[in-house]
């Protein structure tokens, strides 16, 4: 059992530790495990061949205790030591007389007990005796006083164990929703904003092609303007200034023969 303790620890310090798991570590008493354990929540010892509990230690947080398929047949008192007890499991053992249950008087916190296959089921009115022993059970072998199955508790107890429950699993499924709606939108936006760049480079490229297309436009017009600007200064020029030049020196001459 020891070599399986410290296997189990993986060098990790028994106070870090919430549950234990022990099955079939063959040991007929406890060896190994101590009251440094004072976080542990869950300890399993199915099938490790126990035929004592005498030296089992003060588990202040225990509230799960599997010991089915083992040898034991007394000697429940040395559980004392773990008062928030809820769930005990001592199927397939050799337990035999109530009285051998007294002890379990005092974990008033003990809700289901299972003693399935033990010699103690035979006696008669087994169930309703034990009901009676013990006022805070509500399972017993997997059933309640009107034989209503009990319902599975493994999850629940991993979860309690863990610091879990259903509203913070929402929770967390409700964040990743949000992360990935929130990354989404940002990708989106990005594509926004990249479309939206690219068209004003687009509309921005086609002014220019447009304004460089008029200054063409606009250079042709002026070269066809010159050579009409030419002929019409050469026709005021042949029309205008030199005609206006002769008339002045034929009115010239005409005063002089008058003198």
């Amino acid at each position: 059992m020891e070599k399986r303790i410290a296997l189990e620890l993986r060098g990790r310090n028994p106070s870090q530790i919430k549950e234990l798991n022990l099955d079939n570590c063959r040991s007929t008493t406890i060896v190994g495990l101590t009251d440094e354990y004072i976080n542990l929540e869950i300890l399993s010892l199915n099938n490790a061949g126990l035929t004592t509990l005498k030296g089992f230690p003060t588990l202040p947080k225990l509230r799960k205790l599997e010991l089915s398929d083992n040898r034991i047949s007394n000697g429940l008192n040395f559980l004392n030591g773990c008062k928030k007890l809820t769930h005990l499991n001592l199927s397939g053992n050799k337990i035999a007389k109530l009285e051998t249950l007294k002890p379990l008087e005092e974990f008033e916190n003990l809700k289901n007990l299972d003693l399935f296959n033990n010699e103690v089921t035979n006696i008669e009115d087994y169930r309703n005796r034990v009901f009676a022993l013990h006022p805070s059970l509500k399972y017993l072998d997997g059933f309640d006083k009107e034989d209503g199955e009990a319902e599975d508790s493994s999850g629940e107890d991993e979860d309690e164990m863990n610091g879990n429950n259903d509203s913070e699993e929402d929770s967390d499924v409700d964040d990743e929703e949000d992360d990935d709606l929130s990354l989404s939108a940002v990708y989106n936006t990005k594509l926004e904003e990249e479309s939206s760049e690219g068209s004003l480079y687009e509309g921005s490229a086609e002014e220019e092609e447009v304004e460089e297309e008029d200054d063409e436009d606009g250079d042709g017009d002026n070269d066809d303007d010159k050579p009409n600007s030419k002929a019409q200064a050469g026709k005021e020029n042949s029309h205008g200034e030199p005609e206006e030049s002769t008339r002045g020196k034929k009115r010239k001459h005409e005063d002089e023969d008058e003198n």
